[in-house]
């Protein structure tokens, strides 16, 4: 074949497209497993923030991690436990589940070194440029916000990407969801305004109006779910018939 012809040449690179097509294919491949676990590695680190546990090295991420969650669990919007395979909650993808008609509600179940016991719950939603995601911890009243960390996809550094800052999401450690026994969540505010409903409520980012209230509709949206789980917890588990008549029979005198 006449190598300075037109079908020659146009021959040559199909033929180098291809092999370059192909190896780039082999090297994703290869290389994929590897980005699906540093992903997931960057997801428990955020997990991780909300319980304020310190980020470990990268090689113990994973370690750490199932050190303090002991359990995943799926609820549903009435509070019952539908699931609780090893990390049926942790797969679950927001961004899809959001949309949902008949919403996933995954929680995360945390033993503390002390003992004491957590729950994260995933958000997502959307900011000022893109989308936003988080992770709030309750405490096992089921009232009290035990820590948060808030990430963003392209939020305009210096304004609303500090929601991202530990300063930000310190503001909700203490915070309450239920008021006198009533669900009200938490909400983000200019400083001065009050919330309608009196939930309460966190400064909103100065110069990041849009992103804050990003941030207050994403936990409207996804942690108002959680209702009735949470209520749950702040009921004291009533012992069953049989529990109470075997410790009746055993304080009996002899």
């Amino acid at each position: 074949m006449n190598k300075n012809s037109n079908i020659y040449q146009i021959l040559y690179a199909a033929v180098l497209v291809l092999l370059v097509g192909s190896v780039l294919a082999l090297i994703y491949m290869a290389l994929k497993p590897k980005q699906n676990e540093n992903i997931a590695n960057d997801t428990r680190k955020q997990i991780m923030s909300a319980l304020h546990i310190a980020a470990p090295d990268d090689s113990k991420v994973k370690e750490t991690y199932e050190k303090y969650i002991i359990q995943d669990l799926l609820v549903d919007r009435d509070g019952n436990v539908v699931d609780s395979a090893k990390n049926v909650a942790f797969n679950v993808d927001m961004k899809k589940n959001v949309k949902l008609a008949e919403r996933l509600l995954p929680v995360m179940k945390c033993k503390m070194d002390d003992g004491s016991i957590k729950y994260v719950l995933p958000m997502y939603g959307a900011g000022l440029w893109g989308p936003i995601w988080g992770y709030i911890a309750m405490n096992d009243d089921g009232n009290t916000i035990y820590g948060a960390n808030f990430s963003h996809e392209g939020e305009t550094p210096g304004l609303g990407a500090r929601i991202a800052d530990k300063d930000f999401q310190d503001k909700f450690v203490e915070k309450h969801v239920f008021q006198n026994g009533e669900y009200k969540g938490v909400v983000v505010l200019k400083k001065g305004q009050k919330s309608i409903n009196g939930a309460e409520q966190i400064d909103a980012l100065t110069g990041a109006t849009i992103t804050s209230l990003g941030v207050s509709a994403m936990l409207e949206n996804c942690l108002a779910p959680y209702e009735a789980f949470l209520k749950k917890m702040q009921t004291p588990a009533t012992p069953e018939p049989a529990a109470i008549e075997s410790e009746i029979n055993d304080n009996q005198p002899e």
